[in-house]
């Protein structure tokens, strides 16, 4: 059973104790809103651990978000800072010269830059405020490789990467999060699908069969298991060649 009491009070510990050990007196959490669950709960357990001065929220829609209304709603709710930075055009400019040089764009370059310029710009907030970049991803999003590698899944520190989305959204709940910001349906924002249509299955079930191995689908169970295999290099340390003795 998923103490999210318990969980929660660790949480904010943690978080904090990081911030004492790792970063200057009033360093500030910097934390990309997207208006979904993970960084809506992110925000408001930084809020809770460092207090609200000391997270900046930065919301980066590429050209017109349409549910971007969410982030504002989230950034007031929590009565913590915020930035707009819109990524719409850099993300235009870097595809007309990746055209220019020859190249065709596919899909897998326009679903996945966007992420990374997203994360490049969270690093220059961070540089500009002197601030550390929260990563929003859980365990689940993790286990079937739904993030990008150098993207989303990047940050300085990861609360939520041992959590299944289930045990993210119960912290939510017990951190007081109004449940709009907690059951919104998770979907990235790029492709104009949901997360659960992308991959096939549900959260509920992936989480199922991460914290107890069941799975009753025998063709979702297999699909899982390779999505999870073949993106563990997203989530391993880069492979280093050690062949050389001293």
């Amino acid at each position: 059973m998923f103490e999210a009491k318990s969980v929660s009070r660790k949480l904010i510990s943690w978080l904090d104790d990081y911030f004492q050990k790792n970063a200057a007196p009033g360093t500030k959490a910097i934390i990309g809103i997207s208006g979904g669950k993970d960084s809506s709960i992110a925000a408001a357990l930084c809020a809770a651990a460092l207090g609200k001065e000391r997270v900046i929220g930065v919301l980066m829609p590429q050209g017109e978000q349409m549910d971007i209304d969410a982030s504002y709603d989230l950034c007031k709710t929590l009565e913590i800072e915020y930035v707009e930075v819109n990524i719409g055009k850099p993300v235009a400019n870097l595809y007309t010269e990746i055209e220019k040089s020859g190249l065709s764009l596919n899909t897998i370059a326009t679903f996945n830059t966007p992420a990374r310029l997203r994360m490049t710009t969270l690093y220059a907030v961070s540089a500009i405020v002197g601030g550390r970049v929260i990563n929003t991803c859980n365990l689940s999003e993790d286990w079937v490789g739904y993030s990008t590698k150098f993207g989303d899944s990047a940050g300085d520190v990861s609360p939520f990467s041992l959590l299944t989305m289930t045990e993210v959204k119960a912290v939510g709940r017990e951190l007081g999060l109004p449940t709009r910001f907690i059951d919104k349906v998770p979907a990235d924002g790029l492709c104009g699908k949901t997360d659960e249509e992308n991959l096939g299955f549900t959260y509920e079930m992936l989480d199922k069969y991460i914290r107890i191995g069941v799975c009753e689908d025998f063709e979702i169970k297999a699909k899982i298991d390779r999505l999870h295999e073949m993106n563990l290099h997203k989530v391993r340390m880069m492979p280093v060649f050690e062949g050389i003795s001293n």
